[in-house]
């Protein structure tokens, strides 16, 4: 048995809070996940992209983030895809019953609102096998075929009755408006630079990532980090030097889209389910396989971390404490201590573009300039959770930020490779086309492709979101909180 050790736990962005103290074992070589190889062609270019400024592991954004071809625009709503109209059916016949550990398939074939089908490809569906007797969930795997119909794959993963839900959460036209804004010139927010004079006077400006996005009609202030060598902007004050900003603040969402896009992205034609198309199916333990005790009774037995119930579920974790720390509006730099354990955590936020109430501006360090600092060891933890702001700027900007962290967590475990890095993947939640599903999915490819090759574990929040049939939330609630804290502890305190 390992001794009691106590832990240093960084998390930097919009993360959990929690405090870890446990026995101490070593953590297994995590199995790094790639992405599929990307398409030779794609729909998505984007002309203000400096490929020599990014990083190596993220040479071609275009091929990176290929997405299938939308169709075009498309001037009459009624073209667009429906889910009140779109079908689904078993790829097979059906069976009386299927074997636990198996797949379950069907095919997917996308209609518009006439009610014809599509001859193309790119809507965003996402489906589910869902456990009404166990409340457990699992997502499904969705292939677009690029001619209008889908292949669906669905792990077998527990022992009972289990039912199919197929829900639209963009049709292929909305992407089509998602890709044009996303690709666009320039960001489609902006910030709020506040400045200070010695004698007490007051201006605002507003900042950017860009000169452009400041809308400064003459110069600019710029602001470079000095780790990441990133550069901020703010339009100059009338009066005050570009020394006395002080503090920073989200600003306005900037008007990106025309009546038609709006409808595209309305309520009533976004995150719907589609008519059932497949009658709940009874899947029966394997006769001695190894996967058949997976699920028996209400206890369902997490081998596979996609798998999710809502019941909560006694922890096997020696100790676990919460810390009694509410963070609304206030972004830090934070810090908790539990004496009788001895952990202490530390609490940032990531830097611009952050969408905040006023903030002072010595409270925003970049995440490469916090793990700069970082000694790292056995007992220290990581903890990176960024993601959601980039889904307003063009991809490139994320990715150029991607480089100067993935250099820093590569410096930080080059020096001291026992360090623990975890990397909080986004989850499901935005709808809109500032932060919309469909731009999580693409932060999150890059994400995975920026930390490939390094030792890190990654705490997968989009499969965990889209795992159950509850509603979509960016701030989920207790039920996937949890859940990625005991994923977070399993990385920690493996047993």
């Amino acid at each position: 048995m390992g001794q009691f050790k106590s832990y240093k736990i960084l998390t930097v962005g919009l993360v959990v809070l929690v405090l870890v103290f446990c026995f101490m074992m070593p953590w297994p070589e995590l199995m790094l996940q790639w992405l599929p190889r990307s398409h030779p062609t794609t729909e998505y270019v984007s002309e203000s992209i400096n490929w020599d400024s990014l990083p190596q592991e993220l040479p071609n954004l275009t091929n990176l983030l290929y997405w299938p071809l939308t169709g075009g625009h498309r001037d009459h709503f009624l073209d667009s895809t429906s889910p009140r109209t779109s079908t689904y059916h078993l790829k097979g016949p059906a069976q009386a019953n299927y074997t636990l550990g198996s797949n379950l398939e069907a095919i997917l074939v996308a209609r518009d609102h006439w009610g014809r089908p599509k001859a193309h490809g790119g809507d965003l569906f996402r489906a589910q096998l869902l456990g009404p007797e166990l409340r457990a969930g699992v997502p499904g795997e969705v292939k677009d075929l690029e001619n209008g119909t889908y292949l669906l794959s669905f792990p077998l993963l527990w022992a009972g009755w289990a039912r199919v839900q197929v829900r639209l959460i963009h049709s292929s036209e909305a992407v089509g408006v998602l890709q044009r804004v996303w690709r666009g010139k320039r960001a489609t927010v902006d910030f709020r630079g506040y400045f200070q004079g010695t004698d007490g006077s007051q201006e605002t400006v507003i900042c950017n990532v860009d000169p452009q996005s400041t809308g400064a009609k003459g110069p600019t202030c710029q602001y470079k980090d000095v780790v990441s060598e990133e550069i901020w902007f703010c339009a100059q004050p009338p009066t005050l030097p570009c020394s006395a900003l002080v503090g920073h603040s989200s600003g306005s969402y900037l008007k990106v889209t025309t009546s038609h896009d709006e409808a595209l992205l309305a309520g009533n034609v976004t995150d719907q389910k589609l008519p059932s198309g497949i009658p709940p199916i009874l899947v029966l333990p394997a006769a001695g396989g190894i996967m058949s005790n997976l699920v028996t009774g209400q206890k369902l037995t997490q081998l596979v971390v996609s798998v999710l119930r809502l019941e909560p579920r006694e922890s096997n974790i020696t100790a676990l404490k919460p810390v009694d720390l509410h963070v609304t509006y206030q972004v830090g730099p934070l810090m908790a201590v539990e004496t009788t354990q001895g952990t202490v955590l530390h609490w940032r936020a990531h830097s611009w573009p952050l969408r905040s109430h006023r903030t002072p501006v010595s409270s925003l360090h970049s995440v490469a300039r916090e793990l700069h600092g970082l000694v790292g060891g056995p007992y220290t933890v990581v903890v990176l959770g960024i993601g959601a702001h980039f889904t307003t700027f063009p991809p490139f900007i994320f990715a150029r930020r991607l480089a100067g962290i993935r250099a820093a967590v590569k410096a930080l475990l080059d020096r001291e490779p026992r360090t623990l890095v975890v990397i909080k993947l986004a989850n499901t939640g935005y709808k809109s086309v500032y932060g919309s599903d469909w731009l999580t999915l693409q932060v999150n490819r890059l994400l995975r492709a920026a930390f490939a090759g390094l030792r890190v574990a990654f705490v997968d929040a989009w499969e965990m979101t889209s795992s159950l049939d509850v509603p979509d939330n960016i701030h989920p609630r207790e039920l996937i909180v949890r859940n990625e804290v005991e994923l977070f502890l399993s990385f920690v305190c493996p047993t």
